[in-house]
C-alpha cells in the first residue's frame, strides 16, 4: 500500500525554495487559499505548499522531491476549470503553471505551435493572428484559460 505525505517539513520547503526561489514557493495560509479551489462549486482543499516553476528542469527537480518523499502533486493552470481536476484533494504540492507562459514557436509552414502550459488562450490566439493564421477553439474563458499540458504541441489552421 502506498502512503503519502500531505504536509511538508522545513527541509522540504527549503529544497523547493532553492529550486524556484522564495517568491515562488507559497506556504502561508493566506497565500495558499486561492489554490485550494477552482471554479467547481463548494469544494476547497488546502495544499501544503504552492510552487511556481519556470522551466521543465525546475518541474523535474520538484517531482524528484515529491517522488522521493511520497508527496502528492496537483498540477494547476489558471484555476478556471469546472470539473475539480486542479483540486489538491490529498494536500501536498500544487504545481502552478502560471510562470510557464511562453510561446516557444509558431511554425507557420507546418501549422504547429509549441507553447508552455501557462500561455493564456487569447494571447496565443492573438499571436497566431499576427502571422495570418487562425486558432479556432474559442472557450468562454479565453482571456484567462491556460494550456494544461506541458510543452503542448497543437495544430493551427490558415485563416478561412
Amino acid at each position: 500500500m502506498f502512503t503519502y505525505q500531505s504536509t511538508l517539513n522545513n527541509s522540504q520547503l527549503e529544497e523547493l525554495i532553492q529550486i524556484c526561489g522564495a517568491s515562488n514557493v507559497l506556504f502561508k495560509e493566506e497565500d495558499k487559499e486561492i489554490y485550494g479551489s477552482d471554479e467547481t462549486e463548494d469544494y476547497f482543499f488546502v495544499p501544503a505548499v504552492v510552487v511556481k516553476p519556470a522551466s521543465a528542469d525546475e518541474i523535474s527537480k520538484i517531482m524528484k522531491i515529491a517522488n522521493r518523499d511520497g508527496i502528492p502533486v496537483t498540477p494547476r493552470g489558471a484555476g478556471t476549470g469546472l470539473s475539480g481536476g486542479a483540486l489538491p484533494v490529498f494536500g501536498g504540492i500544487v504545481l502552478s503553471t502560471e510562470r510557464l507562459n511562453r510561446i516557444i514557436e509558431i511554425d507557420e509552414r507546418n501549422l504547429q505551435a509549441t507553447v508552455e502550459p501557462g500561455v493564456i488562450n487569447q494571447v496565443f490566439r492573438d499571436a497566431v493572428e499576427e502571422k495570418g493564421l487562425f486558432y479556432p477553439p474559442d472557450p468562454a474563458s479565453r482571456g484567462s484559460c491556460f494550456w494544461e499540458e506541458i510543452w503542448l504541441k497543437m495544430r493551427v489552421d490558415p485563416k478561412p
